[in-house]
């Protein structure tokens, strides 16, 4: 009997629970139950016209979510971005909550506009802020906006998976019968997705439908999500009117001659006699081309301020050089344009030149549409080498571009013309960290004084740390973590900077520490282990882990280490060398006693900026070997 109205209680507890859920949450949570959320449809449909002999270009968005758990509160604040060349039109936003067995709609009423700050060089983007309310676990959202794109060549890709799974995903394109368009794919397979394409009186209907896409895992310091996430590029490359062809994009030279068209009328006016006065100052002693480029190229760096903002077409066109120098900033086309201006007031040609950062994954030749890049800097050419010349970048060294432009192709102009070129990957010697360390042994106790010395890349970031705060406290505190050797009971104790801010020579820091009870004595033996900074750790990739590793850039290491041996004893025991190689590390361990020293040396050189899933293999079968080396330990015996 008790067995029987425990079942009974038991039956209406699960009856009265899935009662609080529909019953698609309830098939959902089951097919999902480790995802906070699932997206039901997204769709998106764009018509591309020709009203009044031009392009006239709408899109609409629909998207519907579904919440699993308790999490749903965290997506109650939603954001769209909209700018002069997307112009947002319509927006119905609403929540649904399950109450008595049915979903209660939820209008969002309030929409907030503000501006964007953001890195970009050719947008203005807002943000149109809206809050779901009553949000929970069960709850759904549903958003409908529609845009309409100002510019043609302003098509932007349309993606097929995200970081939740999505249930229902469909793309529709409704073009004119006299528009041509191309689409470029990345990351597809064609298993994976349905496409149709039809004739329906004077338009062509393209149809993309991809069904039941997991999740994608989002993982630190994976490579931007263009080179993971399936999607599409649609370019519109003609049209006609009138039957008048008019080509606007599909080679690079298309997208080229538009860009021209904006810059080729730049910096007209004649330059101001203030600036004219500063080139000749800052370029007097300066006996060659170079020296006077490179005294320009650092003027800017220091005195012109990066601020992006931008309307419309202004996000393409610089600003005139003088209004430049005026306000003291400007943004990465601004410093582009001062630069070019100094250079030819010194009687040396500059190249603008436009980029995409490395968050860009595509060639011009792959996509030749304002898609592929983000970025403008100035290239100058010399005996054969081309200098890529940053000014938004802070200390960084003439010579090096800038570390997220490393190995993107880079359109030069010369004038009409143009060239596509590389921009160079710094090799890891040049992003170097040389630290030598002499230490010796008071009461299990290491007492030591370190001349580390940094370059490159890695000086450039301690730099740029290093301007939000200067104190004493401060610096030792932020030197005590980049610095720190052995445990955390490492303290640095004084402290000298040499080359501080210094564009061309390397950063010296001189300083003095101590690390409590680091050796151990047992009987008449002392045991310390001279690994003191174990850094190739810190490049092992989880094993786990399902997408490549991305980074700033290649670096260098070499740590010596000179034990002073104590007083009486002598070395009884010290590990063998070791080296392990191969295309992405190279990294060596070797030890030497030499008079009354242990000499300890440790260099380690990456030579990658990212990582595949296979050679993250290869790189931490590399790592395991130098990590069982830093167990090793050297063994002094009193004599």
């Amino acid at each position: 009997m008790y067995k029987s109205i425990f079942i009974a209680f038991f039956l209406c507890f699960v009856t009265s629970l899935n009662a609080q859920y529909s019953a698609e949450y309830l098939k959902y949570h089951k097919l999902h139950p480790e995802d906070g959320r699932v997206r039901l449809q997204q769709e998106t449909s764009i018509t591309i016209s020709i009203i009044n002999d031009s392009l006239q270009i709408d899109q609409e968005f629909i998207e519907e979510d579904l919440y699993l758990n308790d999490a749903a509160t965290y997506n109650s604040k939603n954001t769209l971005n909209f700018s002069a060349f997307f112009e947002l039109k319509n927006i119905e936003a609403s929540s649904f909550s399950f109450e008595n067995n049915e979903y209660v709609e939820n209008k969002v009423e309030k929409f907030t506009e503000k501006d964007e700050l953001n890195q970009s060089f050719h947008d203005d983007s807002k943000l149109l802020n809206f809050v779901y309310s009553n949000l929970k676990k069960g709850s759904k959202s549903r958003l409908k906006y529609s845009q309409e794109i100002k510019n043609p060549r302003f098509l932007t890709p349309f993606y097929f998976g995200d970081y939740f799974p999505i249930e229902q995903n469909k793309v529709t394109i409704i073009a004119d019968e006299n528009v041509t368009l191309e689409f470029k794919e990345f990351n597809i397979s064609d298993a994976q997705i349905t496409f149709s394409k039809e004739k329906k009186g004077k338009t062509i209907i393209y149809s993309w439908t991809l069904n039941n896409q997991p999740k994608y895992e989002y993982e630190s310091n994976t490579p931007s999500y263009k080179t993971i996430l399936p999607h599409i590029v649609p370019v519109i490359t003609s049209y006609k009117i009138k039957n008048e062809k008019k080509k606007l994009l599909g080679e690079v030279s298309d997208l080229y001659n538009w860009y021209y068209s904006m810059v080729e009328n730049i910096n007209t006016e004649a330059p101001s006699e203030e600036l004219v006065a500063l080139v000749s100052k800052i370029t007097a002693d300066k006996k060659t081309d170079l020296e006077k480029v490179k005294a320009i190229y650092y003027w800017t760096q220091q005195n012109i301020k990066y601020i992006a903002f931008e309307y419309a077409l202004g996000g393409f066109i610089p600003r005139e050089s003088n209004d430049v120098f005026r306000k003291k900033y400007g943004d990465c086309k601004d410093n582009s344009s001062i630069l070019y201006r100094m250079l030819e007031i010194a009687g040396v040609k500059g190249n603008l030149t436009w980029i995409g950062t490395r968050s860009i994954p595509y060639t011009y030749n792959e996509v030749p549409t304002p898609v592929v890049d983000n970025h403008m800097i100035l290239s100058y050419e010399n005996n054969g080498k081309t200098y890529y010349l940053d000014a938004t970048g802070r200390y960084i060294k003439f010579g090096m571009p800038t570390s997220f432009i490393q190995g993107k192709e880079a359109l030069v102009g010369y004038g009409k013309d143009f060239k596509i070129k590389k921009v160079p990957i710094i090799a890891a010697k040049e992003n170097a960290v040389i630290d030598v360390s002499n230490i010796k042994i008071e009461n299990g106790n290491v007492i030591g004084s370190s001349k580390t010395i940094i370059s490159g890349y890695l000086k450039s970031d301690i730099f740029n740390t290093l301007e939000s705060g200067n104190t004493e406290a401060k610096l030792k505190k932020f030197y005590k973590r980049v610095f720190e050797k052995g445990n955390n009971s490492f303290q640095i104790n004084s402290f000298k900077e040499t080359n501080k801010y210094h564009y061309d020579d390397d950063f010296i820091v001189d300083y003095d520490f101590e690390i409590n009870n680091y050796a151990k004595n047992l009987g008449d033996e002392i045991y310390i282990n001279l690994n003191l900074k174990k850094e190739i750790s810190l490049f092992k990739a989880d094993k786990n882990r399902k997408n490549a590793i991305e980074y700033e850039y290649q670096k260098h290491y070499k740590y010596t280490t000179k034990l002073e041996i104590p007083v009486g004893y002598k070395v009884d025991y010290v590990p063998e060398s070791i080296t392990v190689s191969n295309d992405l590390l190279t990294s060596e361990i070797t030890y030497q006693v030499k008079g009354n020293e242990v000499i300890y040396n440790h260099e380690i050189e990456l030579n990658f900026l990212v990582l595949s899933r296979e050679q993250q293999k290869e790189v931490n079968k590399e790592i395991q070997k130098i990590e069982r080396n830093y167990k090793e330990i050297v063994v002094l015996k009193k004599e």
